[in-house]
């Protein structure tokens, strides 16, 4: 029964991550002939002052709009998990942002946020007629806050169905010992979710790496090279100057971030065979 998956992930996984891998051997501008480089792209791109710049930023980005997503799409998933009247109409309506177009997105916050024309101008707000997309810090900010407003909806559902799987009995005989909401949610609903936390926190992180799209659209990687990520610098090494192996070189340094921090965070969250309530 595994075996269609097995093949799916094969062709679609295996194959293009030792394409990438071969490719970081090679000089290739796309369309031409391609020709044995050796190590020289690895040189290249470990020797290019760029890069830990870019590395940077990734993190810098991945950290932060972790703090922001893991508190609140925690607090959003306990309060949809309830028993709310409106429960389900706030569920639906908090996730419309993940249901759109990140290229979209960016577009719109644009929009909105140009100094001239945008929100601020509009309604004559001071605060918001900034040059948010023209200055180092704002812009940086900007990105971190367009990418949790897009993606707490998705970990809110996930913290949601781990608040559903926590033992009702736990609750009432705290709430019999005399725990408020506030004990209860820091005694039993937040180590209960454990393996939740490391679980989202791992998407959240190992996502962030792949942040491309919203961030080409939103600042291009300006302005200079402030939000310039990772992902960001291989599309401009690869598509618009021709230079597929010093791409491919930085393709192969996601995939082993990406392994590396998967690994941590495994790690962090200890042993899934250890005695946890969570699920149960």
């Amino acid at each position: 029964m595994a075996l269609p998956a097995l093949v799916f992930f094969f062709v679609f996984g295996v194959v293009p991550l030792v394409g990438v891998l071969v490719l970081s051997f090679t000089q290739w501008d796309g369309i031409g002939a391609i020709n044995p480089a050796g190590l020289s792209n690895w040189r290249s791109v470990l020797s290019d002052p760029g890069l830990p710049h870019a590395l940077w930023v990734t993190f810098e980005i991945m950290i932060l709009s972790w703090l922001v997503q893991t508190p609140l799409s925690l607090l959003l998933g306990v309060f949809l998990a309830g028993r709310q009247r409106y429960r389900a109409f706030l569920a639906v309506l908090y996730f419309v942002p993940l249901l759109l177009s990140s290229a979209a997105i960016a577009i719109t916050y644009k929009a909105l946020l140009d100094p001239n024309f945008g929100l601020g101008a509009g309604l004559h707000i001071g605060f918001l007629t900034q040059d948010w997309l023209g200055k180092d810090n704002l812009a940086l900010g900007v990105v971190i806050f367009v990418v949790s407003w897009q993606f707490i909806p998705f970990h809110s559902l996930i913290y949601q169905g781990g608040v559903r799987q926590i033992p009702t009995t736990m609750y009432e005989a705290a709430s019999i010992d005399g725990a408020g909401r506030l004990r209860q949610f820091f005694s039993i609903t937040v180590p209960q979710l454990k393996y939740t936390i490391i679980t989202s926190s791992t998407l959240m992180v190992v996502g962030s790496l792949t942040f491309f799209d919203l961030i080409f659209v939103l600042t291009a990687g300006g302005p200079g090279d402030a939000t310039r990520v990772l992902a960001l610098d291989m599309y401009k090494r690869g598509f618009q100057a021709n230079l597929m192996g010093p791409a491919s070189v930085i393709a192969v340094l996601l995939v082993l971030i990406g392994l590396a921090l998967a690994l941590i965070l495994r790690r962090l969250g200890g042993s899934t065979t250890a005695s946890q309530q969570e699920g149960a």
